[in-house]
C-alpha cells in the first residue's frame, strides 16, 4: 500500500488526488488536508458568486472524495497540527497544493492607509472566507479605484458596479450583499501599467461590463492602437480588445449613475490622504520597445474612497520547505521541490493559468509519485494516515471528514435566500458546528 498526503483541497489538490487514484486504483491511500473545515479552496472562495457554472466544478471533485481511497482531512493546520517533517515520515509522497493565498503588496507609498485592500481580502470578503469575514471596506465614498488589469480586476469592478437584483442566483454572502446595497460607489476606475493590447483579461470577463443595468464601462479612444495592429494577438486577447472598442464607443453622458473606466498606461506612485486613502497619484507611461511600462514624468491625481489592489497573489512560505521570496512560491523541477515533496499549482508556478490548467500539472506530479513508489512495489513500512490520526488526537486536533463537510453543505442550502445555491457560513466556529464539532 501506498501512502500520499496532499495539503490543499482546491483544484490543484483535487486533481492531483484525481491523477493519484487513477494512477494506483486500489493501491494506495490518499489524504487532502486543509486548515479549512471545508473543502474547495478557490472554487468556493475565489471564483466570483455570479459564476455559478464555473463553481459547477465541485461536483468532479466530490467524486474524487467520495472515493474509497481517499480521505478529507479539514481543520487541520499546517504547522500547528503537523509539520512537513512529520507528515514526510509518514507518507511515501507529500505533495504541496496550498494555492497562493496571500496578497502581493503593490510596495508603494499610503498602500497601507485605510481604504486599502488586496484583491485577496476583498474577493474573499464577498465569498465568505472566514480569514476575511470581518473586513469592512470603504464603501461610503463615490470613487473607488482598482488596480491592475486582469480579471479579477474585472471581478472587483463587476461586483462593485451590480444591483442587487443582478446578484440573483448567485451565492454571494449576505454580510457583503447588504453592504454593496448601501454602497455610495459610483466611479469605479481600472489602473494599467500598459495598455490594451497586453491586458491579461478574457472576453467573456470582459464581456460582461457591457451588460450591467447601472453601469457603463468606458475606455478613452486615444489609449486603443489602430485595429490594423491587433493582427498578432491571440484570437480571444482580439475579441477582448474588440469589446473595448466597444466601450470606447459608449457615451460618458451619464446614461446610467455608474461608471467604470478603463485607464490604461497608468502607474500609481502612492495612495495619498489624511487617515485614510482619498487619492491616488498616477503616471502616466509608455511602452518601450520591448514592451516594458516606463514611467513619462506626467502625472495627476484620481479620487479613491476605496483601493482594492489586484497585482497578483504568493504562497506562504513554509518551515524547512526551500521558497523563492522574489516569485513567491515553491522552487522545484517539474513539480519536484525536495526529495518526496512536490508541488502543483499555484505553489508550483505562481498565480497564473485557469482552474484548469491545473490538472496537468496533478497529472504529471502523480506520474512522478507513481514512479518513485510503483503500485505492488515493496512496502516502504510507512503507516500514512494512521500515524496521522494518532498525532493528531494527541495534539487534540478532531479533523472533519468529507461526510461532516456534507453536513455542512446541506445547512448552507437549507439556509439559502431564495435563488440562491447556498448562503455559505463564514465563520470557523459555525461550520464545527454544522459540521458536528
Amino acid at each position: 500500500m501506498r501512502h500520499v498526503a496532499v495539503i490543499g483541497s482546491g483544484p490543484a489538490g483535487f486533481y492531483t488526488a484525481e491523477a493519484l487514484v487513477k494512477a494506483y486504483g486500489a493501491g494506495a491511500r490518499i489524504d487532502i488536508l486543509d486548515r479549512l473545515p471545508v473543502p474547495y479552496g478557490l472554487i468556493r472562495f475565489g471564483v466570483a458568486p455570479d459564476h455559478q457554472s464555473i463553481k459547477a466544478v465541485a461536483k468532479r471533485y466530490e467524486k474524487v472524495a467520495l472515493e474509497k481511497s481517499v480521505r478529507f482531512l479539514g481543520n487541520v493546520h499546517l504547522g500547528a497540527d503537523v509539520s512537513v517533517e512529520e507528515l514526510l515520515h509518514f507518507y511515501d509522497a507529500v505533495v504541496l497544493a496550498t494555492g497562493a493565498p496571500h496578497d502581493r503588496r503593490l510596495g508603494i507609498p499610503g498602500d497601507d492607509l485605510p481604504g486599502v485592500i488586496g484583491s485577496a481580502a476583498f474577493v474573499g470578503w464577498y465569498n465568505g472566507h472566514p480569514d476575511h469575514a470581518e473586513l469592512k471596506p470603504r464603501l461610503d465614498g463615490t470613487h473607488a479605484v482598482v488596480v491592475g488589469n486582469g480579471n479579477v480586476a474585472l471581478d472587483v469592478a463587476r461586483i462593485l458596479a451590480k444591483t442587487e437584483a443582478e446578484f440573483a442566483g448567485s451565492d454571494i454572502v449576505d454580510h457583503a450583499l447588504a453592504a454593496l446595497r448601501r454602497s455610495s460607489i459610483r466611479r469605479i476606475t481600472i489602473l494599467g501599467r500598459r495598455g490594451p493590447h497586453q491586458i491579461a483579461m478574457t472576453p467573456k470577463e470582459l464581456g460582461e461590463l457591457g451588460h450591467l443595468g447601472e453601469a457603463v464601462p468606458l475606455v478613452e479612444p486615444g489609449d486603443l492602437p489602430l485595429p490594423d495592429s491587433d493582427g498578432p494577438l491571440e484570437p480571444g486577447q482580439r475579441k477582448s480588445v474588440a469589446l473595448l472598442r466597444e466601450f470606447a464607443a459608449n457615451p460618458p453622458d451619464g446614461s446610467k449613475p455608474k461608471t467604470i473606466a478603463f485607464d490604461f498606461f497608468a502607474k500609481p506612485l502612492a495612495i495619498e490622504g489624511i487617515g485614510r486613502a482619498e487619492r491616488v497619484r498616477v503616471e502616466r507611461t509608455a511602452l518601450s520597445a520591448d514592451g516594458q511600462a516606463n514611467g513619462t514624468g506626467e502625472t495627476y491625481e484620481l479620487a479613491a474612497d476605496l483601493v482594492v489592489s489586484c497585482i497578483g497573489y504568493q504562497s506562504p512560505a513554509i518551515p524547512g520547505v526551500p521558497y523563492d521570496d522574489r516569485l513567491g512560491r515553491f522552487p522545484n523541477d517539474h513539480g519536484l521541490v525536495a526529495e518526496r515533496l512536490w508541488s502543483v499549482g499555484w505553489a508550483r508556478r505562481g498565480p497564473t493559468g485557469t482552474i484548469g490548467t491545473n490538472r496537468p500539472d496533478g497529472q504529471e506530479v502523480a506520474e512522478q509519485i507513481a514512479a518513485a513508489f510503483p503500485p505492488g512495489g515493496a512496502a516502504s513500512g510507512r503507516e500514512g494516515g494512521a500515524s496521522l490520526d494518532r498525532l493528531l488526537a494527541s495534539r487534540g486536533c478532531d479533523p472533519l471528514v468529507f461526510a461532516d463537510w456534507q453536513k455542512i453543505e446541506a445547512a448552507e442550502a437549507a439556509a439559502a435566500r431564495s435563488g440562491s445555491p447556498r448562503e455559505k457560513l463564514v465563520r470557523v466556529e459555525e461550520l464545527l458546528r454544522a459540521g458536528g464539532r
